[in-house]
């Protein structure tokens, strides 16, 4: 039986840069400190490194939202690749991750870098025309241009609406959404690259104030500088590096309304991260029961419920009452949760940052923040465009 592509790829290598808002370091500086880190993680040189890709390739958006371009990180690293990805439209987060294994399986490459950095909090802190609710800015596009004209000026205007459905439909109660962000931040406390390490309570939580109803300050991930990078190879080389390789057991992928800023049909979930669900657990003989974590996007903590039943981790309806206590979430728990803080309090790293996280546990980093004995993690990344992965320790 042909084997599907990513059964011939292996997560080998693993870093972060400095993590900071902002850095002192400039953007291409800190995508080569992660980059190099991880090819060393490996075991490998930049000479061995023949592929490299980024999401979405270098924007001319602003707003350091991605500026730096596969080509410029390659001359800094001094590689040579035969296979680069410059580019991936939309809001394809782990486009650059299914084409490399795609490219892995294919033979059009060995060994793959891939980097995702932002300068968002260095860009906020130059000039508040980096964000879209500057008074100068005269035109919007993309997904954008359907929502500005509407005062939604902020993702979280559009994600407080699906919090405020989910709560009507589900009787969601801020206290369990509150779970999660204290949670995040009980568990950045062990990871020094963590942005917010300070521990918070429910009580503090409830008194923040409200960003978007009933989107509160804790609901909201953190603008930084930073790049998280990965190496990718085949199963035939990997064995023979410096880790132990993290199989790729399954990956899925779907895009829908939101991509265009399309919002229709029903509030409390979102289909296409079910459709990329579906794929994934199509592609595996796992279970959902199986996952030692979960390293779910929560751009804004609502994601994280709304990702947990379309991966069917939990029922419909149900991710609210899992949540609740915060006791089936933590590390000793069913199913510990951004065990490295997330993007609430780690920093947002466009998801990245969730990837990195479970290579952390699954090669047993994490230090206070280990879960014992993990062996499998699940990966979400979007809110926009979807993408979700299961890596697997033998």
């Amino acid at each position: 039986m042909t084997l599907l592509p990513e059964k011939h790829v292996c997560v080998t290598g693993a870093a972060l840069s400095e993590i900071a808002r902002p850095s002192g370091r400039t953007a291409l500086q800190l995508t080569a400190d992660a980059c190099l880190a991880a090819i060393a993680d490996a075991g490998l040189s930049p000479r061995e490194i023949d592929g490299i890709a980024t999401y979405p390739g270098k924007s001319s958006e602003g707003g350091g939202i991605a500026p730096v371009s596969p080509s410029e990180a390659a001359a800094v690293l001094g590689i040579a690749p035969r296979w680069i990805l410059a580019s991936s439209e939309g809001f394809s987060h782990m486009a650059p991750i299914f084409n490399a294994i795609t490219a892995i399986a294919c033979g059009l490459a060995r060994h793959v870098v891939i980097f995702r950095t932002v300068a968002q909090a260095s860009a906020r802190q130059h000039a508040r025309g980096s964000t879209l609710m500057a008074a100068s800015r005269e035109r919007v596009d993309g997904n954008n241009a359907w929502t500005v004209p509407f005062n939604a000026l902020s993702p979280v205007n559009t994600f407080a609406l699906y919090a405020q459905a989910y709560f009507e439909r589900y009787g969601a109660a801020a206290e369990e959404l509150g779970a999660i962000a204290v949670n995040a931040r009980a568990n950045a406390a062990h990871n020094p690259s963590a942005i917010y390490r300070e521990p918070i309570t429910l009580d503090q939580y409830m008194a923040a104030r409200v960003i978007s109803s009933p989107l509160r300050l804790f609901d909201c991930d953190a603008h930084v500088d930073g790049a998280t990078a990965l190496v990718l190879s085949h199963r035939d080389a990997a064995k023979d590096l410096l880790n132990p390789p993290l199989h790729i057991e399954a990956m899925g992928m779907a895009v829908g309304g939101l991509w265009t800023g399309q919002h229709e049909g029903d509030f409390t979930q979102l289909p296409a991260a079910r459709r990329a669900g579906d794929m994934l657990w199509s592609r595996t003989d796992l279970k959902p029961r199986e996952m030692d974590c979960a390293q779910i996007y929560d751009g804004f903590s609502i994601f994280a419920w709304l990702w947990m039943e379309a991966l069917g981790l939990v029922p419909r309806g149900e991710a609210c009452r899992f949540t609740r206590g915060g006791e089936r979430i933590a590390i000793g728990g069913e199913l510990p949760l951004n065990t490295g803080g997330g993007q609430l309090s780690a920093g947002r790293l466009h998801g990245y940052g969730h990837i990195h996280e479970a290579t952390v546990q699954l090669w047993g980093r994490g230090g206070g923040r280990q879960v014992p004995g993990a062996r499998t993690a699940i990966v979400s990344n979007g809110g926009y465009g979807y993408g979700a992965m299961i890596l697997r320790r033998d």
